[in-house]
């Protein structure tokens, strides 16, 4: 049986995007990462809280900022329990191997714990995407989860393109699959940054999430034009985009520090 291929096309505007990225990476290994111990701890905070802001959690940042410094905060029990969990995920993400199913299973089991009954496991029903009433995805069946995750992983494992892209059509086809009950679309942002930290570690600590929910209907309009032509291209560049955004905004807000 031949290799699964996620398809996508390198466009001159990905590889244009690349390159710019490449660019700032450069800059950045220069200075010795630009930027401070307390300016990591402020991005990652950024980054949760801006993750499940896409996600309907309504904490804001200085709720978030406060519950991480041990203050309480008031607040639904639930959203509480989704920034504890995500803060324990992000901080474990160094033990986690990108290319490792098992990771993958343990990194959700984090993330979702005490919020949903099957944390850590593939889901075992079938399941939609909605946007309102209005069905804009339905996800492969359950029963084909294994086998497209294992896929899915080997790809990424053996493919040799350049890791910004890999992490960006990781991501898109991930979603795809929809391989949780819930979750999904946080562990997939997470997972991307994953990918991105075993390439450059200064990548840990990039608040893209910030971009994304700032953008978040292009997000999924990314996401719904790559479901329609049957490949990622669109979403990659979206996700670029996303990515040198994040990169110019922590740049700016290093130099103002």
């Amino acid at each position: 049986m031949a290799n699964y291929q996620p398809p996508f096309e390198i466009t001159p505007e990905i590889l244009n995007l690349v390159e710019k990225i490449g660019e700032i990476l450069g800059r950045w290994e220069v200075l010795e990462m630009p930027y401070s111990p307390r300016l990591r701890r402020e991005n990652r905070i950024r980054t949760i809280q801006a993750s499940l802001e896409i996600e309907n959690n309504t904490l804001s940042l200085e709720q978030v900022t406060a519950l991480l410094d041990g203050k309480r905060v008031l607040g639904l029990q639930r959203e509480i329990q989704e920034v504890q969990n995500a803060f324990a995920a992000y901080e474990q993400i160094n033990q986690w191997q990108a290319n490792s199913c098992d990771d993958l299973l343990d990194a959700h089991a984090v993330l979702m714990a005490g919020l949903v009954n099957y944390a850590g496991h593939f889901r075992n029903t079938d399941v939609g995407i909605y946007r309102g009433k209005k069905l804009v995805h339905m996800a492969p069946p359950a029963s084909q989860i294994y086998r497209l995750m294992a896929e899915l992983f080997k790809w990424l494992k053996s493919e040799a393109i350049h890791p910004l892209i890999a992490s960006c059509v990781f991501h898109y086809e991930f979603e795809f699959i929809h391989p949780f009950t819930d979750g999904n679309g946080r562990m997939g942002r997470l997972w991307q940054t994953l990918i991105l930290s075993k390439w450059k570690p200064a990548l840990a600590y990039l608040p893209v999430e910030t971009v994304i929910r700032d953008r978040q209907d292009e997000y999924y309009q990314a996401l719904l034009d790559s479901d329609n032509v049957a490949n990622s291209t669109c979403f990659i560049s979206f996700l670029l985009k996303a990515l040198l955004t994040a990169m110019e905004e922590v740049a700016l807000s290093d130099r103002s520090k």
